[in-house]
């Protein structure tokens, strides 16, 4: 029997505008808009729909506005979907996922993601660290290139996600993300770009938030989740309450293993996908990697009414 996963998105997928025609059509998605605002204590709702950008685009910011669009999706349309066998988020979205799952509740989530968004941009100095998507270049490789520009700096370049087959993101210290690049080039790969972010994620240069975030999540209340989580740190299925904690602390540092994870629910036999939250990345990840394995699935996103109707 096939099987269905909710996936939700991550840092990246948000926008100015972003959930304002589900509010404006979903009692359920508004009150999740309030609760938000209350929680934090400042209006989300209004910089979610009018911006500016560059106060959205703050991780501090950007991090609580994804979950709360994800859970106003979860919120409206959540009765009306084929309930998930699995769930799962990339990065930021494990907590969304959490939050659908019944894990934790949003409240709790919302506040938690704020600081994790503040302790995030507070580890790495503003320059310091870097990203860069690198794109048609094994796995093997890209590791390899970023332990030659280790060598070669002596600072930092690590892979940080591992999205697909051939789409893998680098962080770590400015000079050394451009040193494995520069290697890279010089291998014959073509096709890489640095990300407009403001640190490092999923490096060891996160330690720092991973420690600010250990008693924060140590006091956050756990619930066994209504179905398993495949997490991103392990691409692992998971349902203990306390492995659920661990795996939202060690993937502040830790890569994110999407293309596993996901071959991990292909394997469990899921071959209907929802993307539920802002953005259609994860989705075409999704479709791309399935196709490659000559599987076929449905893959949809779904951010607002119109999407919600056009998947049904």
């Amino acid at each position: 029997m096939s099987k269905v996963a909710w996936l939700f998105p991550g840092q990246g997928s948000q926008a100015v505008g972003m959930g304002v025609d589900l509010a404006a059509a979903e009692p359920a998605a508004q009150a999740v808009l309030q609760e938000a605002d209350e929680v934090l204590g400042f209006p989300l709702s209004a910089l979610m729909a009018q911006g500016p950008e560059d106060q959205l685009k703050l991780t501090e910011h950007t991090q609580p506005a994804i979950l709360t669009h994800s859970t106003m999706v979860v919120r409206a349309f959540g009765a009306r979907l084929p309930k998930p066998d699995f769930v799962a988020g990339h990065s930021l979205g494990e907590y969304s996922a959490l939050v659908a799952a019944g894990a934790l509740t949003f409240g709790a989530a919302v506040a938690t993601v704020r600081e994790r968004g503040r302790a995030m941009q507070v580890a790495v100095p503003v320059g310091v660290g870097a990203m860069a998507a690198i794109l048609g270049v094994s796995a093997a490789d890209v590791e390899a290139a970023c332990r030659t520009a280790q060598t070669q700096t002596g600072l930092v370049v690590v892979p940080a996600n591992f999205n697909g087959p051939g789409q893998i993101v680098i962080a770590g210290h400015a000079d050394a993300v451009e040193a494995a690049m520069e290697i890279l080039k010089a291998r014959g790969c073509r096709k890489m770009m640095k990300l407009p972010v403001s640190a490092p994620f999923h490096s060891p240069l996160m330690e720092p938030a991973k420690l600010h975030m250990q008693p924060l999540l140590q006091d956050l209340d756990f619930s066994v989740p209504s179905c398993p989580l495949a997490n991103n740190v392990d691409a692992a299925l998971v349902c203990d309450p306390e492995m659920l904690r661990d795996g939202l602390l060690r993937q502040i540092p830790g890569a994110v293993r999407w293309e596993a994870l996901t071959a991990l629910l292909l394997e469990q036999g899921v071959t209907s996908f929802f993307e539920l939250g802002p953005g259609k990345v994860l989705a075409g990840l999704v479709k791309r990697q399935a196709k490659e394995a000559g599987l076929e699935v449905k893959a949809v996103s779904i951010a607002g009414p119109e999407d919600f109707l056009a998947a049904l």
